[in-house]
């Protein structure tokens, strides 16, 4: 398992941690304008749910890999919380604001993998 791989399985796992749910990979590998290599994407259904997602994200990585995020915003509202690992992003939304950016309409000719919810 590459570097990258373990990256987005531990971000999953965070994700899935906290019950979050309808996890998504957007692989944006095959796509040369793309910045990154990814994003994952996860729902929680209260602010105070996405909270405690993002922070078992960036805890469970760091245990796991050892590898803090370069950045983080969104916990100002927490409406939609972003985590910035470099390569991979993760993306923590309310159910309304992931239907309003709708990542991944915006991503769709990526290669996108739909985690099953783990209940």
């Amino acid at each position: 398992m590459t570097e990258n791989n373990q990256l987005i399985q531990r971000i999953i796992e965070g994700i899935q941690e906290k019950k979050g749910r309808d996890i998504v990979h957007i692989d944006l590998t095959s796509l040369e304008y793309a910045t990154t290599t990814g994003f994952v994407i996860g729902t929680g259904n209260t602010k105070i749910q996405v909270e405690a997602i993002a922070d078992s994200v960036r805890e469970y990585v760091q245990e796991k890999t050892g590898q803090k995020p370069f950045n983080y915003d969104g916990y100002q509202n927490s409406q939609w919380i972003v985590i910035d690992y470099g390569t991979v992003f993760a993306h923590i939304f309310l159910p309304e604001e992931r239907e309003r950016y709708n990542l991944e309409e915006l991503w769709a000719d990526a290669n996108i993998k739909h985690i099953p919810n783990l209940d």
